[in-house]
């Protein structure tokens, strides 16, 4: 476990080199605010996402508003996220779920719960999956924990950190061995590399700054014409054993 922490440190001082520490908010977003972007973010691109949320917020003063409007008002408040019928289902029954059962909509009382318990607690709505919860505690709560999405699955399998079928397993295998303080630039910076360089498919290895830590059998050694391998930092002076 500590030669795998030791590499996750290394490899994150490299995202870092490679593309900058990732800003955050100084005074992290409410969480039911956070939980109901992801849930928009879901199967969508971030201008879509953001105008659904923002689309909410504007008409509506609160979330108690929103907890009363019908599944269809809701779902047409957020068409620009797509997926509304799936969306709107499981932004009302959060809200109206939260409302029956603490009289309010508001997640403060998780502030000072642990992080299993409030991944548990956040999970047991229906339509809210691990990777939401993990959302809301690292972005709302500023807690040092990983989301895994597609992107975050995908690099840290092929890197070796892990080795899982599914994004949650690798979530909570992740969980055990994540280094203090650096989950956030972690996470932001493996979706970055994701989306930029280690795609699905062929993946622009020759350029990647994780070239020589990367345990993926199947690298694409083509050069890619948008790229110059010089432009990255490679491998060549770090040791990662």
């Amino acid at each position: 476990m500590r030669k795998t922490k030791k590499k996750i440190e290394k490899i994150n001082k490299l995202l870092i080199r490679r593309f900058g520490v990732p800003l955050r908010q100084t005074v992290p977003p409410n969480p039911v605010d956070m939980l109901v972007a992801t849930i928009l973010s879901q199967n969508t691109n971030d201008k879509n996402s953001y105008k659904a949320f923002t689309s909410l917020k504007k008409k509506y003063k609160n979330w108690t508003e929103v907890a009363h409007l019908t599944k269809e008002e809701i779902e047409k408040e957020i068409r620009a996220a797509g997926l509304g019928k799936q969306k709107s289902a499981t932004i009302k029954n959060f809200l109206n779920s939260l409302l029956e059962k603490r009289g309010v909509i508001s997640l403060d009382f998780l502030t000072a719960e642990s992080d299993e318990k409030i991944i548990r607690e956040l999970s047991s709505y229906s339509g809210v999956g691990v990777k939401t919860a993990s959302c809301v505690l690292l972005f709302a709560l500023h807690r040092n924990i990983c989301p895994v999405d597609t992107h975050v699955h995908r690099t840290v399998n092929r890197l070796g950190i892990v080795c899982a079928s599914t994004p949650d397993k690798t979530f909570w295998l992740l969980k055990e061995i994540m280094p203090e303080k650096i989950a956030h630039q972690f996470h932001t910076n493996l979706i970055r590399l994701g989306r930029e360089i280690c795609k699905p498919a062929k993946p622009l290895c020759l350029v990647c700054p994780l070239l020589k830590a990367c345990a993926f059998e199947n690298k694409n050694m083509v050069e890619h014409a948008s790229f110059k391998t010089n432009d990255f930092m490679l491998l060549d002076n770090v040791n990662l054993n």
